[in-house]
């Protein structure tokens, strides 16, 4: 004799042992492109054009891309990594400026900034959202600080009111890592119009896709021409072929890239919808659960889903249950690991204590999201999470 839990997915029998049947032990993806007829057909027609690097399609993506944000210009680029890279390259900063980032972040933030020898120091979060603590922040403002440089940590905007006014009180220079979160809005108002600069990143995870690449959008003039030379070898915009005032690099987005990031651009909001509804499945599922937090999200923001991150109770072996998931066939990620434990980055500064960095780090588990994840499959990795929890 068994018992199901929630659903359908697993089973307990009478001796305790939960079984899972062998169809459902099929791993299922931790995330995946939407990619339809549209996208591909996108770039076939540029290979078919014969033009496949500093054409129209990368022209017309910026564009686009700096429209939907809502600024006047967009920069193309290889990845997230190169747009956050030339947004601090080209607002100047340089050699023992402090920047003021979080920990609780991929490791491209900081990678950025000291690119251009520039010292990151290192902020704590707030328990709710996970981005920058807007009290810590201003406490940490020195006579060396010249810039921010806020996460919009899984989709959820940062504190951006309080962010622009800090930034504003003393003069600095603020640079909007909006890689996890395009479509993210703050009372309407979208995410990459905060701020100097903002990047995005469209890797294959993320809420749209050029395979690898990434966007800087500014509404200040000489950031963007600044960029573009830097992204190009460091060519003029009006120099000749092989005339190159600056030193640069080889950062430019290929035209197939461009026009995949097109097509996809045009389905943005649907994928949006998508994703709240996978979110809202996952709501449902595991509201509950004791021993698990759902995310939290603001009232005065649109959250733009990237990932679907939970945070176990304290005292919850997370590994046991990142093995015991995958043992099912439900992979699960710890996210993030802060960047001030890396062996790269040990010293590096902090300004005051990182206890809320290092505790919600070590709770964090990301669930297996994307656009076309089924209630059944939410079902499934919901009924894994509880058995586990649960044995």
């Amino acid at each position: 004799m068994c018992r199901r839990t929630r659903g359908s997915a697993m089973a307990e029998s009478s001796a305790g042992v939960w079984v899972v049947s062998p169809e459902l032990l099929a791993a299922l993806p931790m995330a995946q492109a939407d990619l339809d007829e549209s996208d591909i057909a996108a770039v076939v027609r540029v290979m078919r054009s014969g033009r496949l690097a500093l054409g129209p399609e990368t022209e017309a993506f910026e564009r686009e891309m700096a429209a939907y944000a809502g600024v006047r210009h967009g920069v193309a680029v290889n990845s997230g990594t190169s747009a956050l890279h030339l947004a601090v390259r080209g607002l100047g900063l340089a050699d023992e400026d402090e920047v003021l980032v979080p920990s609780f972040t991929f490791v491209a933030t900081v990678n950025a900034v000291l690119y251009e020898r520039a010292r990151p120091v290192f902020v704590d979060i707030e328990p709710e959202t996970y981005c920058l603590d807007p009290e810590l922040l201003e406490a940490a403002v020195t006579p060396r600080t010249r810039a921010i440089l806020p996460v919009d940590v899984f989709g959820h905007p940062a504190p951006w009111e309080a962010i622009e006014d800090i930034a504003r009180r003393h003069g600095l220079k603020v640079i909007d890592d909006c890689c996890e979160a395009l479509g993210a809005e703050v009372r309407g108002r979208r995410l990459g119009s905060f701020g100097d600069a903002g990047t995005f990143a469209f890797y294959p995870n993320k809420q749209i896709t050029t395979g690898e690449g990434g966007l800087l959008v500014t509404d200040n003039d000489e950031l963007a021409a600044l960029a573009r030379s830097y992204r190009n070898q460091g060519r003029g915009e009006m120099g000749a072929w092989l005339e190159h005032p600056r030193l640069g690099y080889n950062y430019r987005m290929d035209e197939m890239s461009a026009s995949l990031g097109r097509s996809q651009l045009r389905r943005l909001p649907q994928f949006l919808k998508d994703r709240e509804k996978v979110a809202e499945l996952y709501g449902q599922r595991l509201s509950h659960l004791p021993l698990v937090r759902l995310p939290v999200v603001q009232p005065q923001v649109r959250m733009s889903w990237f990932v679907y991150v939970v945070t176990l109770a304290p005292g919850i072996d997370r590994d046991r249950v990142i093995a015991s998931m995958a043992e099912m066939g439900v992979p699960t990620r710890a996210y993030f690991s802060p960047i001030h434990r890396q062996p790269f980055a040990l010293d590096l500064p902090a300004a005051g204590s990182l206890d809320v960095t290092e505790d919600i780090a070590g709770r964090t588990l990301a669930l297996p999201f994307h656009n076309q994840l089924s209630a059944d499959e939410v079902d499934r990795v919901g009924a894994a999470l509880e058995a586990v929890l649960e044995g």
